[in-house]
């Protein structure tokens, strides 16, 4: 739009000067300092290209054109992909909240546990792929097993039952949150096709000759329920009731008769 000086004076406003040379003995202003390179900078983007592209885009390219530098540099700090993918789960476990035991409360807050993992997977986008098969060996990870462990023994389990308990848990929540975020990919078509699909199978199973399949047709609605959260406080349930099961006589009162947390129990 063409210049009109009346129109600045109208309002008040003097013209804005075009920029003006530096005169040639003067040092030309220098460049504000890149922020340094360093490993949680580098974590944090990584983080944040997760969250908002996938895991399928986090490569160290896309890494390096994000911060602005050469791919090659990272590696100073990141010794490859896969240790990159390391720090990241281990950068996000800081999310889990593991309650110090209460006497009265182990059932409950072993759910609790549960229930803040799964947030903490549900609210980055494919870190459930990143999880399945790894074991959080980096700072933070240790800590939450010591927590895990120390919160599982404080309801009576054995040694053998407490450390195969903890890895249960985390390998049940971790692939019921991989379950739901491939179900649920963000995008309303992938929930609509699960949500049809859903529809089709259960019309399916329930059109089975009754006779020869009586469980299939009798149960064709919690089979395609889509209602993951009382799939997942149920699966809360088995476990733990396996895990009050196991403890024996050695359980207190809450262990062995845990209150059931079931939305509409």
């Amino acid at each position: 739009m063409p210049y009109d000086e009346d129109d600045v004076r109208s309002e008040g406003r003097r013209p804005m000067p075009e920029e003006i040379p530096v005169p040639p003995w003067r040092r030309p202003k220098k460049a504000p300092p890149r922020m340094p390179l360093t490993q949680d900078r580098i974590v944090e983007t990584a983080l944040g290209i997760l969250d908002a592209e996938g895991l399928d885009a986090l490569s160290m390219r896309r890494l390096a054109q994000e911060l602005k530098t050469g791919h090659a540099s990272l590696y100073a700090h990141v010794g490859n992909r896969d240790e990159l993918l390391d720090l990241v789960f281990d950068l996000v476990l800081t999310e889990v909240e593991i309650p110090e035991p209460e006497p009265g409360r182990w059932a409950e807050q072993v759910k609790e546990m549960c229930r803040s993992l799964r947030r903490m997977f549900l609210a980055h986008r494919d870190l459930a792929r990143i999880a399945i098969d790894r074991v959080p060996l980096g700072p933070n990870g240790i800590v939450g097993m010591e927590r895990t462990l120390n919160l599982l023994r404080a309801g009576g389990l054995r040694d053998e039952l407490a450390a195969y308990g903890g890895d249960l848990l985390s390998t049940f929540v971790t692939a019921e949150a991989l379950e739901q975020s491939s179900r649920h990919s963000g995008a309303e078509e992938s929930q609509e096709q699960a949500g049809m699909f859903a529809d089709q199978l259960h019309g399916y199973l329930k059109s089975l000759p009754a006779a020869q399949f009586p469980n299939l047709v009798h149960l064709a609605g919690p089979i395609t329920s889509l209602d993951s959260d009382r799939r997942f406080e149920l699966g809360l349930e088995i476990i733990i009731a396996g895990l009050v099961a196991g403890a024996g006589d050695d359980a207190d009162d809450d262990v062995r008769t845990p209150e059931s947390s079931l939305p509409g129990s």
